[in-house]
């Protein structure tokens, strides 16, 4: 069995492979659906994974991720727009914005949609923790300001950051879900 990740990015197609052992091949497609403006990451991949689904025409199914950071005094933000806010503001500014209030507790939260013709299925998975200053050389995005168990994402390895990830979380209740069904 063959499912098709549609993601220009080979460390999630990576991170995949490491969590779906029971499908023969998680295979990367760099398909650019057009992403829905929406405040709820399950819309956004729904509609996503339904569209790649179509255009790509063949029987594999699909997988589509979206991710967000969600500031808790910020009221969410940036939430599902956290790609946009990365690109305009940066990190840095966020960081500022965060640093203000009393409370600098976040959490990173991924919807994975899986559509293969006949159903749309949605997986959550979040990591909560705190913004702080940024720190590390690693990973990527939000990674240099999000706080885990006193270390950043960008002070872990990859695999260290993997194990605990949002991501890595929403793709087990996926493997579990795909195993069972």
């Amino acid at each position: 069995m063959t499912v098709r990740f549609v993601t220009s990015n080979a460390g999630k197609v990576a991170e995949a492979q490491d969590y779906l052992e029971g499908i023969d091949t998680v295979e990367q497609v760099a398909y650019d659906y057009a992403e829905l403006q929406s405040d709820s990451l399950e819309e956004i991949v729904v509609r996503g994974a339904e569209e790649a689904y179509a255009a790509l025409g063949s029987e594999e199914p699909v997988l589509v991720d979206d991710t967000g950071l969600f500031v808790d005094a910020l009221e969410g933000f940036p939430g599902p727009y956290s790609a946009y806010v990365e690109d305009t503001l940066g990190i840095e500014r966020v960081w500022r914005l965060a640093s203000e209030e009393q409370s600098t507790r976040a959490r990173f939260r991924t919807v994975l949609a899986y559509a293969d013709g006949e159903r749309t299925e949605t997986f959550e998975g979040s990591v909560a923790g705190t913004l702080v200053a940024p720190r590390g050389e690693g990973g990527f995005g939000y990674d240099p300001i999000f706080e885990y168990n006193g270390r950043t994402f960008a002070e872990m390895d990859t695999e260290e950051k993997n194990a605990i990830s949002h991501r890595g979380r929403a793709l087990a209740e996926f493997a579990d879900w795909y195993a069972g069904r």
